[in-house]
């Protein structure tokens, strides 16, 4: 950021570099410190960190003032769930963000204009979520279906039934955020809802009298803090079956709509429709957003790079936005205006009347009518007036009544130890206070009992637990089929609660416990946030914030972003387990790290995301969705669940929920059954580099670590025919082979001890595989209902003129062995041969580089680094080797006795293929090496290892280390013994060397 202009770099591509441009642009993420106040300001003065007075005075200030003046005037939060929407609008404890400081200037200006006009102010609050309105400050209970939006010419779309309160002071107008805010934590855990999916507006009504002029004023404020951003794009990010545009999303997509369309209209384009009418938000936000209306976008960005995408798109979002034009006015209340007219039609009459007098006529019927009328108008503004005023004493003792709560409260909580609400939402965190007296309490649905604490959420029993508080003591003590969580571990007996411990209720209804006064001291609550909760689930379950995979105590930055999103993805995944549980749906759903221990063909990491294993308990099918699926069919999941509970009364609750039936296109909790990727094999092609024979025992790991299969298979290098090659076709140097013909056989014979099958036995298993330039890869056939599947599949492959591109590949890379298992209903994998050459003999050609390309790569030879330092080692020996066998051929030349050119001829193939069977065997014994390397990277303790485990993992990893360096010293040295032999024996038959 520098200025009002902001620049963006894709971490990934340091060329693809974007600028935008706006009317102010903040840096609040760093520079700053916190002041004893608690307020955070900017390190040194004039720094570039903004603070939310800074904000204000520049935005804050001007919606005021133009509120003032008459003009309706909106304030839209836009950005990522996480990135600071809800701060810059509400603020965190003394730093105080837009509307709160908005309310209480707003206030003070009232204060300082009263001499000159009367002042009223109508506060409402309410929250849009999957298209139903929720009024945040309803005293009864909650509509179904939610409020109902409605349109009237001169008002244009409001909302039916909305309660509207009249406010007297900022103190009142706070409060009555507090109560909205409470609301809506307990419509959030009721509903199932997250607060990152819903739309918050705050409307501030203004109507200013002036009486002197028989003028008024009407404003409008509204303060919107919008969904987060990423729902727009996780939806539209993948082809799924089920759409999730069916309510949650179409608000968002709605308003991006609109506001290209208006954007387009402001550069001069021809716009035949804009869509308001959508969706609820944009009905209610028309005027703000192309109307009568001056309007301020405020969007949100987080620096982190993973966040680089979402980042861009709302700085494009906002590009668009702040190409449209409004055109407001100020505004004339109808009431008033009417008032005006009726006055000035008196006026005319009074004249008419006079006149009338004076010519000494008698009234007649129709001013008789008139005077009625005026009558009437006059008794209505009084009517009006006497309404402001009984809303107001009605808003003053609801006020009061809330006062004398909070006063209980504060009370109570300097005398009780309580449970506290901890929402994802941190605007909705400490919102909820449980008290727990002194005797026994029991916590569930059930609120009959006088000593029972009501909850309510997913997974929460009619009594799900007993709290216990004797003698200063509070005790948990959770009930049959109940689910509690203690700091991250599961409890099933009576716990004794310490202060700041965590609790989880049910599927994910998370309490963070408050002890006696007398234990509080001087913590600091904030950090138990949500978040802390989830990390610490996701500790027990093994899962740590940048787990390295050599075990080393530094972050792991290709694993922070994985650790996040299963920690946001936990709940979810809870809740989701839940909601099919009460349906009856017996499906269950499980978090997975994908490639968490899976590489590629050059044995470097893959990158890691976090995907969801579903399986259907009865039919045994399983699923993998992506983590934008899996939130996609959530949302899904949670109309079904809340549809269906409307349905229930509560006898029938009571009793337990029966199965649920959905057509199966319409179902979220199925899909069609489709091959799953189970593990994968490295296969090391080195040997190809020497036409050395392979054949190996290979285990097939899962995504996570787990063994799915033992594979064998084999390289064969064999001749165009596909004959095996002999130990006297072995090279000593792989460059050898450059510009000739490579050929050689994969073979893949066998799968040993299955798991995939071993689970269930109606399934199948099919290996891919893809050799270098080949664009596609190849299957081989499918086997069922087999736990030990004979494969028997072979296949040629041949490079007519072998390059330096693929003997260096060969030299460093695998071919990868994917197993793919199959399932009732699923359809085989089938190989593509349309972009694979083949010879009419079926052999595979690889490596279509011509002749001059491989005499071009042979010509740089020299300046290659050769990999594997061994290697190395070798050449030079096969140099010397070249060089005596030249000396030899020069001496067979100019001898005369036949006998010793015959001995001469006997040397090379004899040392050659000694020194070939020297390889065979130091490949083969490094075959070994590596496999028992693989088992050291994976042998870990057991999570619930104590210390007589941790003290026998230790001496059996001592064990492994000593065999691993055993085996790798003794490679070494047989292969330099058998060198050392191999070059004695040559100097005594040649007779040469010294």
């Amino acid at each position: 950021m520098v200025s009002t202009s902001i620049s963006i770099q894709d971490p990934c591509e340091s060329q693809n570099r974007r600028a935008f441009c706006f009317d102010y642009a903040y840096w609040s993420y760093s520079g700053f410190t916190r002041d004893h106040r608690g307020l955070y300001v900017p390190e040194e003065p004039g720094g570039r960190y903004a603070d939310q007075n800074s904000v204000f005075q520049d935005l804050g200030e001007g919606i005021l003032e133009n509120a003032l003046q008459g003009y309706n005037a909106t304030l839209l939060a836009y950005g990522q769930t996480g990135s600071g929407k809800s701060y810059s609008m509400m603020g965190y404890g003394p730093n105080k963000g837009l509307v709160p400081k908005l309310c209480e200037r707003l206030f003070q200006a009232i204060g300082e204009k009263q001499e000159n006009r009367q002042f009223q102010v109508f506060f409402s609050m309410l929250e849009i979520y999957n298209e139903q309105v929720v009024d945040l400050l309803s005293r009864g209970s909650r509509a179904p279906g939610g409020l109902r939006v409605r349109e009237e010419q001169q008002r244009g779309f409001y909302v039916e039934g909305l309660r509207t309160i009249p406010s007297e002071s900022a103190p009142q107008v706070e409060q009555l955020m507090e109560q909205g805010t409470r609301t809506r934590t307990t419509a959030a855990t009721h509903m199932n809802a997250n607060s990152s999916r819903s739309h918050m507006l705050i409307i501030l009504q203004l109507k200013q009298i002036f009486s002197k002029e028989s003028i008024t004023k009407q404003s409008n404020i509204n303060l919107v803090d919008l969904a987060g951003s990423e729902r727009q794009r996780s939806s539209g990010s993948e082809a799924d079956r089920l759409k999730e545009g069916t309510a949650i999303n179409l608000s968002l997509t709605t308003l991006g709509n609109v506001i290209s369309a208006l954007a387009d209209v402001a550069m001069g384009k021809k716009v035949v429709h804009i869509p308001y009418r959508d969706s609820v938000l944009t009905k209610l936000l028309q005027s703000a957003l192309g109307g009568n209306s001056r309007t301020v976008m405020i969007a949100t960005l987080s620096p982190a790079d993973i966040c680089y995408e979402e980042s861009l798109s709302t700085l494009r979002y906002a590009e668009r936005a702040k190409r449209i034009q409004n055109r407001a006015v100020v505004n004339e209340s109808p009431t008033e205006r009417l008032v005006k007219e009726l006055r000035a039609e008196n006026a005319r009459l009074l004249q008419r009347l006079s006149r009338m007098g004076q010519e000494g006529r008698r009234a007649t019927d129709e001013t008789k009518e008139l005077r009625q009328l005026l009558t009437h108008n006059e008794l209505q503004i009084r009517a009006i007036q006497t309404l402001w005023e009984q809303h107001l004493q009605e808003a003053l003792k609801d006020w009061e009544q809330q006062y004398a709560n909070i006063t209980k409260e504060r009370r109570m909580m300097q005398m009780h130890p309580y449970i506290l609400n901890i929402n994802e939402d941190a605007q909705l965190s400490g919102v909820v206070k449980l008290f727990i007296q002194e005797g026994e309490w029991a916590i569930g649905l059930c609120d009959s009992s006088q000593r029972s604490i009501y909850i309510k959420g997913l997974g929460i029993q009619e009594r799900h637990a007993v709290f216990k508080n004797e003698n200063r003591r509070v005790t948990l003590t959770p009930l049959s089929g109940s689910k509690v969580i203690v700091n991250g571990s599961a409890v099933y007996q009576t716990t004794e609660l310490q202060h700041l411990d965590r609790l989880i209720l049910g599927s994910n209804s998370t309490y963070l416990f408050v002890g006696y006064p007398s234990e509080r001291g001087a913590d600091d609550w904030s950090r138990y946030d949500y978040d802390y909760f989830q990390s610490e689930l996701a500790a027990a379950e093994g899962i740590h914030l940048g787990e390295s995979s050599a075990g080393s105590s530094q972050t792991d930055p290709s694993l922070l972003a994985v650790f996040y999103d299963y920690i946001k993805l936990m709940p979810m995944v809870a809740e989701a387990n839940q909601m099919s549980q009460e349906l009856s749906k017996g499906v269950e759903f499980k978090l997975e790290i994908k490639n968490l221990a899976l590489s590629d063909s050059r044995g470097h990491d893959l990158q890691k995301d976090i995907v969801v294993r579903v399986t259907s308990r009865g039919s045994k099918q399983v699923w993998m969705w992506s983590k934008a699926k899996f939130v996609n069919r959530k949302f899904l999941m949670e109309e079904v669940y809340q549809q269906f509970q409307a349905e229930q009364s509560e006898d029938n609750r009571a009793e337990g929920l029966s199965a649920v039936t959905l057509p199966r296109d319409k179902d979220p909790f199925w899909d069609p059954v489709e091959p799953l990727l189970l593990g994968t094999a490295h296969l090391w092609l080195q040997s190809l580099a020497f036409r050395i024979p392979l054949e190996e025992q290979l285990e097939v790991f899962g995504s996570e670590g787990t063994e799915e299969a033992i594979l064998q298979a084999q390289l064969v290098p064999c001749t165009s025919t596909g004959l095996p090659l002999g130990e006297d076709d072995i090279l000593i140097d792989p460059s050898e082979v450059l510009g000739r013909r490579l050929d050689f056989q994969l073979v893949l014979d066998q799968c040993c001890g299955v798991r995939w099958i071993k689970e269930a036995r109606n399934r199948g298993v099919q290996i891919s595989f893809r050799l270098f330039d080949c664009s596609q890869p190849l299957y081989t056939p499918a086997v069922w209902h087999n736990i030990n599947p004979l494969l028997d599949h072979r296949v040629h492959y041949a490079a007519l003129h072998t390059s330096q591109r693929l003997l260096d590949y060969l030299q460093s890379s695998a071919v990868v062995l994917e197993l793919w298992g199959l399932q009732e209903g699923c359809t085989h994998l089938s190989s593509c041969l349309d972009a694979v050459k083949m010879t009419t003999e079926g052999i595979f050609i690889i490596d279509e580089s011509g002749p001059s390309e491989a005499a071009a790569a042979d010509s740089e030879l020299s300046g290659s680094i050769r990999a594997q330092q061994d290697l190395e080692e070798l050449r030079s020996v096969n140099a010397s080797l070249r060089k005596e066998n030249q000396s030899l051929r020069e001496q067979l030349t100019s001898a005369k006795n036949g006998g010793e050119g015959a001995r001469g001829r006997s040397v090379r193939p004899s040392c050659d293929a000694e020194f070939a069977r020297a390889l065979k065997v130091f490949y083969h014994s490094m075959t070994s090496v590596r496999g028992q390397l693989q088992r050291l990277r994976r042998h870990r303790p057991s999570e619930e290892s104590d210390l007589l485990g941790l003290r026998l993992f230790v001496d059996e990893q001592s064990r492994l280390l000593k065999d691993f360096s055993e085996q790798l010293e003794q490679s070494v040295s047989t292969l330099k013994q058998d060198v050392a032999t191999i070059v004695r024996r040559k100097r005594e038959r040649s007779g040469i060397w010294s």
